[in-house]
């Protein structure tokens, strides 16, 4: 391809992904492409795909025939989750170019550089079992927060997930190279870092794990505050509990699965832990952190799921002191252990049951803020849209938005709820 080509680039799915977008971003910049927005004319078109639900893969096909329709000369390149698991099916998609899979996303670059525009699309791809290498990689949102990935793939096998298949086996950084992207990321201004992985708990290089991590991280003084952001319950460890309820950096907020408030349904799901485990691990950290947050993501319709099992678990997660929920939708994934299990759950109870939960994360995150009112709290002020509004999160992450104010543009501010 010739010089100086424009790219634009589009996410879809986790914090990770966002990470790893920004650093394919920076790795072409570095090799003389120019970054455009994803609504502008480009020469190139990244899309980050994912597939944990069916949305993700309707969604990338939408954008497909979104540049198509505006710049029909341009290369496509679709790379992420979906690209890995099912590169086939993208490659028939009129307009795609390049799909490039797990293994060859950071060598977006060369295969950029040696891509000639033809009739069919080219594909890029390995048996996930050959993944073996971890790329550290960061996102830079307005200089402020950064996703900073440490950990990629997983070893679990969730009867309903998809992601061992796209991402490969558990392989993490080193405690010294996270440190010094640490120290890359507070050089730019960074004054936050959200710790990321597929599955953040299991971090282990050699010797090293996860409690270790977050034991040299809080000893650093450039950067402000960390969050981790989502760990399983059986490998979130009173350790790692206590740091945090006796750290200045890092901040009183955790997100921790639990898919099921049924032990039953957990079964089925092929999950680590019992219910039981869960409300231990929830009932430690408000008892060491009465102020922090605790957000749950939770699945809605898995196969062979009772009214009944429903009703365990609203009554669970309406007993527990968390502060919000992410609802899933099931939805069917090939070549997943779920879909052997009976009966399946009818499409409008799953979209009633996820609605009940949704509502009930809405009530949980007004009581949580209303439990605050009147207490002061630090804020990270991070966006700001046409210098009208910011928005800004409390240390236990509570949304402030507010007038926007230019001294206060990343920087941490005392905020009276």
């Amino acid at each position: 391809m010739a010089e100086a080509q424009t790219v634009a680039f589009h996410t879809l799915g986790c914090k990770l992904n966002y990470s790893e977008t920004s650093s394919l971003s920076r790795l072409l910049e570095n090799e003389g492409f120019r970054k455009k927005e994803f609504d502008d004319l480009a020469d190139v078109y990244v899309i980050n795909t994912c597939s944990v639900t069916e949305n993700a893969d309707k969604e990338c096909r939408y954008l497909v025939r979104r540049i198509q329709k505006k710049a029909p000369q341009s290369v496509i390149v679709i790379t992420g989750c979906y690209a890995q698991l099912k590169p086939a099916e993208i490659a028939d998609i009129p307009g795609v170019d390049l799909v490039l899979g797990a293994g060859e996303k950071f060598n977006i670059a060369h295969h950029l550089r040696q891509f000639v525009k033809g009739d069919s699309a080219k594909i890029c791809s390995c048996d996930i079992e050959e993944v073996q290498e971890f790329n550290p990689t960061f996102s830079i949102n307005d200089r402020t927060r950064a996703f900073l990935k440490v950990q990629d793939g997983c070893d679990y096998n969730c009867s309903f997930c998809t992601i061992p298949m796209a991402r490969g086996k558990s392989r993490s950084d080193s405690i010294d190279n996270v440190i010094k992207n640490v120290h890359h990321l507070a050089s730019g201004g960074v004054k936050e870092i959200v710790l990321t992985g597929v599955n953040l708990g299991d971090f282990k290089n050699q010797s090293e794990n996860f409690f270790q991590l977050v034991q040299e991280l809080d000893k650093l003084k450039e950067i402000k505050r960390y969050r981790i952001s989502s760990i399983e319950p059986n490998l979130l460890t009173n350790d790692i509990i206590e740091l945090v309820a006796n750290s200045d950096s890092f901040m009183p907020h955790f997100h921790i699965p639990l898919q099921s408030g049924s032990n039953r349904i957990l079964g089925l799901m092929r999950r680590r832990y019992k219910r039981e485990l869960y409300a231990d691990r929830v009932r430690r950290i408000k008892t060491l952190m009465p102020h922090c947050a605790i957000g749950a993501d939770v699945i809605v319709g898995f196969p062979g799921e009772t009214d009944d099992d429903f009703k365990e678990t609203f009554d669970f997660l309406h007993s527990l002191d968390i502060s919000y929920l992410h609802v899933f939708t099931y939805s069917e994934r090939d070549n997943t252990k779920a879909l052997e299990i009976k009966p399946s759950v009818p499409v409008h109870t799953r979209h009633e049951r996820n609605k009940i939960l949704r509502n009930l994360s809405f009530m949980k995150m007004q009581y949580f803020t209303e439990l605050h009112a009147g207490q002061v709290r630090k804020v990270l002020f991070e966006r700001y849209n046409n210098n009208s509004v910011m928005e800004g999160y409390t240390d236990n992450y509570i949304k402030i938005t507010t007038p926007f104010r230019k001294e206060w543009a990343n920087e941490i501010v005392d905020w009276k709820l």
